[in-house]
């Protein structure tokens, strides 16, 4: 589940990541970021009976249940449900809603595009992951869109190195959107309202991680730092609203989005993907 970013008025320059409040940023034992890969291939499981079950005719509520059990029947307890008042297991955001749909009745229709973020507690830890789905068969504008937006979060993850700075990871994103281009051209839409953000005993830690700017920025990436990260691509302008039930975030302007997310821990070996299956 996404983090939100510093509101608009408070942005005064490219990177206001750094305009924040100071971070407190956690790093976790190994043993502990073990706990995390466990909490993480719960969420990764659901996501895959999740994917497999995004067909046309399915509705989002019948996705939800079905998250609600796997995650349950894994032991752990889903971690969106009744935060901050969120009434689902998982955010199923379809077309151009961007990021926490809440599910509803309404069935998937072929050609649909959805983003599903799942999010398990287990012993205490947090595993937090979206995938986007192609429903049925999808035009190659879209398939594109979730190809560029997977990409770039692979990109954010292998900029997340020790000794690395935080923002490198908002630029690698950012280089990977803006080295492909829309086939009607123009450029896809990065969002700016909502971002990454570190993970562990709680869902949403410091730091906030934005999906632009520039590199060499904020604080030192050190062992045992634990991340979310996760763009959101747009298909036009990326400018967004969020209706009146204070959660679901629409594009503006009606363009399709993506989002696709990882939660990963920075080693002295590189980074990890703590939401997989475990090997």
């Amino acid at each position: 589940m996404t983090d939100e970013a510093t509101p608009h008025a408070a942005r005064k320059d490219s990177n206001p990541v750094i305009k924040r409040r100071r971070s407190k940023i956690e790093r976790k034992t190994p043993e502990q970021i073990e706990k995390m890969r466990r909490a993480g291939a719960v969420v990764a499981d659901t996501l895959a009976k999740l994917r497999a079950a995004a067909v046309p005719g399915a509705t989002t509520r019948e996705l939800d249940a079905l998250a609600e059990a796997s995650i349950r029947g894994a032991g752990a307890v889903p971690s969106f449900k009744g935060y901050h008042g969120f009434p689902a297991s998982i955010c199923a955001s379809v077309n151009d809603v961007v990021v926490h749909g809440i599910p509803d009745d309404t069935p998937l229709r072929d050609g649909d595009l959805i983003s599903i973020d799942c999010g398990a507690i287990l012993d205490g830890w947090h595993g937090d992951s979206a995938i986007t789905v192609a429903v049925g068969a999808v035009s190659d504008e879209l398939a594109e869109l979730s190809r560029v937006c997977e990409e770039s979060m692979y990109a954010g993850i292998a900029a997340a190195v020790p000794g690395a700075r935080l923002t490198d990871i908002s630029h690698a994103i950012e280089k990977a959107i803006r080295a492909n281009a829309p086939a009607g051209g123009g450029q896809y839409g990065i969002v700016q309202d909502y971002g990454g953000h570190g993970i562990g005993t709680e869902m949403h830690q410091d730091p906030h991680i934005l999906n632009y700017g520039r590199p060499g920025l904020g604080p030192e990436l050190l062992p045992g730092v634990c991340l979310a990260i996760e763009p959101m691509v747009t298909l036009g302008k990326p400018d967004t609203f969020t209706m009146p039930d204070e959660w679901t975030v629409k594009t503006t302007a009606g363009g399709f989005a993506s989002h696709w997310e990882h939660s990963i821990a920075v080693t002295a070996d590189g980074p990890v993907i703590l939401t997989r299956p475990l090997d």
